[in-house]
């Protein structure tokens, strides 16, 4: 990690906003201008809502193996976050690499198609959602999953992979330019592990035209692979690309302390979707546990900074409609 490269002081953290009306927000606002109205909602999990319609992930590909076997499905879980709530729809390509692909035998070309596909398909709900009488703005962010998600073995929640920064850059930069090229309005670094890792993908994102936020797996004040939050945030604040910064995949829990550090370190808007709060057991490949995520929650959240708020494992519809309301109502 290159925590002594100096950086901009970061500017005063963003005050408490309403969450942006649909009359605030034209049709085609930036995601960074919609920020700086308000609050915008993301989706849930992208898994659980197929799972929930009877896809069966249990693949190294993870969901990213519907984009070539049930693309419509992928469409389908997107629209039912839209007209939800949603406004940003997080696309499939978490678990979707070139290397990944091409142990399924999935050649270069194809896999770049796949990738683009990803931002194709969000694109498609978005239409969808509007033609079924959504009016308000939809923006999509192209996921980018850590190098342990290619892995699927657990090593994503560790971080610390043996690399160095440069080979995870050069591990990193020809996904995010096929997901670049398909245009989507933010490339979102998530549930990224480790500083180092952090680093690497900022690296990585230079010169690609489209704005990026990135979000952190956590476990209480440190990333998964134990750097203090603090430092792990610092990276995100000189650099111009990145509209927002936060914490991903954790317990809801660990936000609160989360998210006011983020906005305190770099002055950005903050991004957090927290898992229900259930755990996966590795061993049996099943949550256990009881969802600790309540909706009210997210007012207390956004009262310290955070903009983009939504839900990452096993939060659904249901609850993604439930944070809309609650931010629409506040």
């Amino acid at each position: 990690m290159t925590s002594d490269t100096p950086r901009p002081a970061p500017a005063p953290a963003p005050t408490p906003a309403d969450a942006c009306p649909a009359d605030a927000c034209p049709a085609d606002a930036s995601l960074a201008e919609a920020l700086a109205a308000g609050t915008v909602v993301l989706d849930g999990g992208m898994s659980n809502q197929l799972e929930a319609a009877g896809h069966d992930l249990s693949d190294e590909l993870w969901s990213a193996r519907l984009l070539a076997e049930r693309p419509e499905a992928i469409t389908e879980a997107h629209l039912a976050y839209f007209e939800a709530g949603a406004d940003v729809a997080i696309t499939s390509s978490y678990q979707a690499t070139f290397e990944g692909f091409a142990h399924r035998g999935i050649g270069r070309e194809e896999a770049a198609r796949l990738l683009a596909l990803s931002v194709g398909l969000a694109r498609d709900a978005a239409r969808q959602a509007r033609d079924n009488g959504v009016t308000r703005p939809l923006w999509v962010a192209a996921s980018a999953g850590p190098y342990g998600a290619m892995l699927a073995d657990g090593s994503e929640y560790r971080g610390r992979y043996g690399l160095s920064v440069d080979e995870l850059e050069r591990f990193h930069r020809p996904r995010l330019e096929a997901l670049a090229a398909a245009a989507p309005d933010v490339l979102a670094l998530e549930t990224v592990p480790d500083a180092d890792e952090a680093e690497a993908l900022l690296r990585a994102v230079r010169g690609l035209g489209v704005p990026v936020w990135l979000s952190y797996s956590i476990t209480g004040d440190r990333t998964r692979a134990g750097q203090p939050l603090e430092e792990a945030f610092a990276l995100a604040g000189g650099r111009d690309e990145v509209i927002a910064v936060g914490v991903n995949c954790c317990v809801p829990e660990d936000v609160d302390a989360a998210v006011a550090t983020a906005a305190r370190v770099t002055g950005k808007p903050v991004v957090v979707y927290p898992n229900s709060g259930e755990v996966w057991d590795a061993d049996t490949r099943a949550w256990r546990g009881r969802s600790t995520f309540a909706a009210e929650e997210v007012l207390r959240w956004r009262e310290s900074g955070a903009r983009l708020i939504g839900g990452c494992c096993r939060v659904g519809p249901e609850v993604v409609a439930s944070i809309a309301r609650t931010l629409g109502a506040a």
